[in-house]
């Protein structure tokens, strides 16, 4: 990772400041945010912080504190010790991600803080604005001889002025449910995106959890419009420690919260990987049977296909939920597959071909074996594991996953962690950990609604394994099958997995594998898509979008741009400008559209033009239907007609 610019002030009194408090912009002005102490109920010298968005108040005065086991709370009777204001601008590189470059610019304010009756820093809040919103975490300076503390309890709030709508789910795989604040409940997970009266979006989140109890958010009990958070879990700290940062994303669309989601990564630590040379993002294919036939028909599949890895799943050192399987051995699960599988003999095929093979383990395994699977797997010539069913939420289980990622990198072996894990960003820093489920993927069978609220709710996060389906039933239950080529563009994994429950030509047909689906995959035209989008980008951009509606994004990777367009209930048609494409240069469109008409197993047309960047593309999608366009720079040859011609 390369820093390319930086900047650093130290300047105190930059700001306005007073005694119980401070104020602070971020660097285009449009956010502020004011902390001070002040009387709540009974209490005193309360620490408060409150956020300002375009001359509007967003966030009223809300509490800042902690509780603890064995020590009185930092809640009240404080006093300001001092104040620190810095501001930072860098522009980084990322090994891989939605941009090739992210500018991390904030102004930041450090309060330290002290009780009244004693001296002595006791509690630091750190506070950041940036133009997509603003941050903030607690630092615990080093007390007494212990050096440590026991956490029971964080008492950040969130308060409204009005009872905002929220898209609210309760597990990270769960549905989503439209509700407001005061009816929302507890035990929503993050982010949380709101919409206010006049039509502004914020999404709470949380930020560089590495070490320290999740946080999940629940409605106020006795105050109407506010959010609490709700660690899952106690914490016990060395001191000094700091916490996790409460993150709160700010936009006039749902989109601009969306582009906004670098915020997230800029909130933790650098690369701490010198070399990522062995870090290859890619395109995924699920082996369904295993067996060794399907793994060499996977690995010809990806081949001709310019898929990059082929992935076992449960089942092939045993039944993943029993003590008994030995991740060190290949030893089907009779129930799964009834065989053979010679995976050495995959691996080595693979390998000729330039095919990564992936394994799955469950946490059982994990927990008992890492220390061991991990040197072993990589002298296999694996190149990643796929962690199943991880604990999460309490600090013990948080520690041990994130752990478990060093520990891999260790071994130049990739991550995809699966199933309630969410990310708060820890791929910056370990960016072998490439992608997460943590969503209600094509695996769950979700509606296009709930494909749409996903993606302005829980991809603000970061990556998203969302087990892509194409020829599986579900996909015309629920979808269509040019909106299923649209989700690879718009669903953001650097690793993507397509063709979840599909088996390619010559893998067996026999009952087996994961739960022995019946598609085989075709020729369908329209797979020269998949065949050519990538997993990785340069630029990305949110043109429409509306949670539970519609989407259309565009994504740039070098000179090619891919556009995906997703839509629910009704037929629809936005128009999409190509001004992103270089000015006075020709581009051929690819376009990928549902038409019934089409005598093909799954009734996409294809049609092609030439255009530039004044065209201004009508995209039509029929209910639950989408579309996808692949952007390519014209050759000589080209004689496409020009769209609109």
């Amino acid at each position: 990772m390369r820093i390319l610019l930086y900047l650093l002030f130290c300047l105190p009194g930059w700001f306005a400041v007073e005694l119980s408090g401070a104020s602070l912009s971020s660097p285009d002005g449009n956010i502020s945010l004011n902390f001070e102490l002040r009387s709540l109920g009974d209490l005193d010298h309360c620490p408060v912080y409150e956020v300002s968005y375009r001359g509007e108040r967003i966030v009223k005065p809300s509490r800042l504190g902690l509780a603890f086991a064995d020590a009185d709370a930092l809640t009240h009777d404080l006093s300001v010790q001092s104040t620190e204001f810095t501001e930072h601008n860098a522009l980084w590189e990322p090994v891989y991600g939605e941009r090739s470059q992210v500018q991390d610019h904030y102004n930041q304010l450090k309060v330290s803080l002290s009780r009244r009756d004693a001296g002595g820093v006791i509690l630091e809040c750190i506070f950041r604005c940036y133009d997509q919103g603003v941050a903030f975490c607690y630092r615990l300076p080093r007390q007494g001889p212990s050096g440590a503390i026991h956490i029971d309890e964080e008492l950040t709030e969130f308060a409204f002025e009005n009872n905002h709508a929220a898209w609210c789910v309760y597990s990270a795989q769960g549905k989503y449910a439209l509700k407001t604040i005061d009816t929302m409940g507890r035990d929503v997970e993050r982010p949380l995106t709101l919409k206010t009266e006049k039509g502004r979006y914020i999404a709470i989140a949380e930020a560089g959890l590495v070490d320290y109890a999740r946080m999940k958010l629940r409605q106020h009990e006795t105050r109407p419009h506010a959010i609490v958070s709700d660690l899952s879990g106690d914490v016990i700290v060395s001191l000094p420690a700091v916490s996790p940062w409460r993150v709160i994303l700010l936009g006039q669309s749902p989109g601009e919260l969306l582009e906004n989601n670098d915020l997230i990564s800029n909130l933790n630590a650098p690369n701490a990987i010198e070399d990522c040379s062995w870090i290859r993002p890619g395109k995924v294919i699920r082996e369904v049977t295993l067996t060794t036939q399907g793994g060499k028909a996977c690995v010809d599949f990806a081949v001709e296909h310019q898929l990059q890895y082929v992935e076992f799943d449960a089942g092939w050192y045993g039944a993943e939920n029993s003590e008994a399987s030995d991740a060190r051995t290949v030893t089907l699960d009779p129930a799964r597959s009834p065989g053979p599988l010679d995976l050495p003999e995959v691996i080595r095929y693979a390998r000729e071909r330039d095919i990564g093979i992936l394994l799955y383990v469950n946490r059982r395994a994990l927990e008992r074996q890492l220390d061991e699977l991990l040197p072993l797997y990589r002298d296999w010539g694996i190149k990643g594991l796929k962690y199943g069913f991880v604990s999460v939420g309490t600090q013990k289980a948080t520690t041990w996953l994130h752990e478990a990622i060093r520990k891999a990198a260790d071994h130049q072996l990739m991550v995809d962690v699966h199933d309630e894990y969410r990310p708060t960003g820890y791929s910056r820093t370990y960016p072998n950990f490439m992608t997460q489920e943590g969503i209600g993927g094509d695996e769950t069978a979700p509606s296009n609604e709930q494909t749409l609220t996903i993606l302005f709710t829980r991809m603000l996060a970061g990556a998203g394994d969302n087990t892509l389906c194409y020829y599986d039933d579900r996909v015309i239950r629920n979808a269509s099958h040019a909106y299923q080529l649209a989700k690879a563009v718009c669903f953001y994994s650097p690793w993507q997995f397509l063709y979840w429950y599909d088996r390619p030509p010559g893998s067996p047909r026999r009952k087996g594998g994961a739960g022995g689906q019946k598609g085989v995959i075709g020729n369908e035209p329209e797979l020269e898509f998949y065949d050519h989008v990538p997993t990785v980008w340069d630029d990305t951009k949110v043109m429409h979008g509306a949670i539970g509606d519609y989407a259309v994004l565009a994504r740039r990777s070098g000179e090619d741009w891919f556009v995906g367009c997703m839509n629910s209930g009704e037929p629809r048609t936005l128009s999409v400008p190509f001004h992103f494409l270089p000015e006075g240069k020709i581009y051929v469109a690819h376009v990928y559209s549902d038409d019934p008409s089409v005598k093909t197993r799954t009734h996409v047309r294809i049609d092609r033009y030439r255009v530039d960047s004044g065209t201004v593309f009508e995209t039509s999608m029929t209910a639950q239907g989408g579309q996808a366009i692949r952007l390519v720079p014209a050759g000589l040859e080209e004689t496409y007609p020009f769209y609109g011609q």
